[in-house]
């Protein structure tokens, strides 16, 4: 086939590969966005093997057929409340896949007859072109360090933080020294990198190389706790892409180039909003200490005496004479699956001429987006999720907000208390509404570990219990009413 054509095909793929991204940026385009990509991609596929010389279309069918029905089946099966562990684990599929694709890429140039692991330790005698001549050499060398660096990095780090956030791992812990031990692994895997380069024909290097890039993924995000979970995501999907256009390179696939490329920078910029958003640096991401301890806090101090508690009718009576009510879900929400109860006691009041807003916080939740995903399945208009940004000046007038499972993000300590440990993160200034309704099982801080001094302002009601069961009790209320 021309490679003019190819090359055509390609473009108009990565024209589809941008245009998808730009639906993603909001709610009401975001399907057509994704499927735009998806397009985009399969076009990109079928192109390349018409392109290629296959030498067995068995394997590509079986992978396909394999991997379809695996991908069929996690998407019909998995829970909306599930999401962020789906996409944990495809990041460390995508990092997984590049780096499988650039070992063998080197194995397959070493051509070992190995038969033991140690014949794998025994140099290989390579011509001075085995990796191309000149520049072309080095430039294929160090994408397929780089590549393999990457995405075993992302392999690892992305199995733990499905681990993390399935419940599998519940301690946090790292390396002696923290962020020193992980600057040692990496140093260590530049320098078997450097080795690779300098002397491709030792394979024991890119074994060196794999070896060290996996326990520094592992150790990038032990750490890190289920808080800081948002920017992780981010990180690691933005390191997917990257190792993705990297194998581009390897491959000399222009179109694996552009979309790699494309979800490594958009990966970027994410993460820095999702670190602005949790007043984390960049630098604190990459070598996994996400945030600094504090003094501790006594929660009996703050809440001792001070809580009042309500019943959901009490609630649906304040509700009754509301004329303005901001929602503002959190993790609880997603845990109790309540998305759908919250849409209907939203329609109740709305039925009552009550002006219904939804809060939505960047980092809400487990990855970044997480509480626009469950409420758009609740079917919520996406008019009336408002970011954090927008909804803040809102609040002096709203009369009630009511906050199902949202804890860190509503915490005024971040707001008013210096050297606490989340102090200068962007919140949702719900203290400032007139009347407060939290939806929560207990007083239990959140994943930042820190009391609430919400919980006890004079305007706030603490609804103990079941989320979903809470809000359906006072969608009955007030429909009662």
């Amino acid at each position: 086939m021309s490679s003019s054509i190819v090359n055509l095909v390609y473009l108009f793929a990565g024209v589809l590969f941008i245009l998808g991204i730009k639906g993603l940026t909001k709610p009401a385009t975001a399907v057509r966005g994704n499927m735009l990509s998806a397009t985009g991609m399969l076009i990109a596929v079928v192109i390349t093997l018409l392109n290629s010389e296959i030498v067995n279309f068995t394997y590509i069918i079986a992978g396909v057929l394999f991997g379809g029905v695996v991908g069929a089946f996690m998407a019909l099966r998995i829970q909306m409340t599930s999401m962020p562990q789906m996409v944990a684990l495809l990041n460390g599929f995508g990092g997984g896949a590049s780096l499988t694709i650039a070992s063998a890429e080197y194995f397959s140039v070493l051509n070992i007859d190995a038969h033991t692991f140690a014949d794998l330790l025994q140099p290989v005698a390579l011509g001075v072109d085995a990796f191309g001549t000149g520049a072309e050499s080095q430039v294929t060398l160090v994408s397929i360090g780089l590549t393999i660096l990457i995405g075993a990095v992302t392999l690892s780090g992305s199995l733990v933080a499905f681990a993390k956030l399935q419940g599998l791992v519940k301690k946090n812990f790292g390396l002696p020294g923290g962020p020193i031990g992980n600057g040692l692994l990496l140093i260590g895997g530049l320098v078997a990198l450097g080795c690779m380069i300098a002397n491709p024909s030792q394979a024991v290097t890119v074994l060196a190389l794999i070896a060290l890039a996996l326990l520094l993924g592992l150790f990038l995000v032990l750490p890190i706790g289920g808080a800081d979970m948002p920017v992780v995501i981010a990180l690691l999907n933005s390191y997917s892409g990257l190792a993705a256009a990297l194998a581009g390179f390897i491959l000399g696939n222009t179109v694996l180039i552009v979309a790699g490329s494309l979800v490594g920078t958009s990966g970027l910029i994410l993460t820095k909003i999702m670190c602005v958003a949790m007043n984390r640096s960049l630098g604190n991401v990459l070598f996994g200490k996400m945030a600094a301890a504090g003094e501790a806090v006594d929660a009996d101090e703050i809440y001792a005496g001070k809580v009042t508690s309500a019943q959901p009718d009490e609630v649906a009576m304040m509700l009754e004479v509301a004329k303005r009510v901001v929602i503002v879900p959190g993790y609880g929400m997603a845990m109790a699956q309540a998305q759908h109860a919250v849409r209907e006691l939203a329609d109740s009041m709305e039925s009552k001429g009550i002006e219904v807003e939804y809060g939505i916080h960047p980092v809400a939740g487990r990855m970044p987006g997480h509480m626009n995903v469950l409420l758009a399945e609740a079917e919520v208009p996406y008019d009336n999720l408002v970011e954090m940004d927008r909804i803040n000046p809102t609040f002096e007038d709203t009369d009630v907000v009511i906050v199902i499972g949202a804890n860190d993000v509503t915490n005024p300590m971040a707001r008013d208390a210096e050297g606490s440990p989340i102090y200068g993160m962007p919140i949702l200034n719900v203290d400032k509404a007139k009347n407060v309704v939290v939806i929560k099982r207990s007083l239990s801080p959140g994943f930042a570990g820190l009391p609430n001094p919400l919980f006890a302002m004079d305007h706030t009601l603490m609804v103990y219990g079941d989320g979903k069961k809470a809000v359906v009790e006072m969608t009955t209320a007030l429909n009662q009413s």
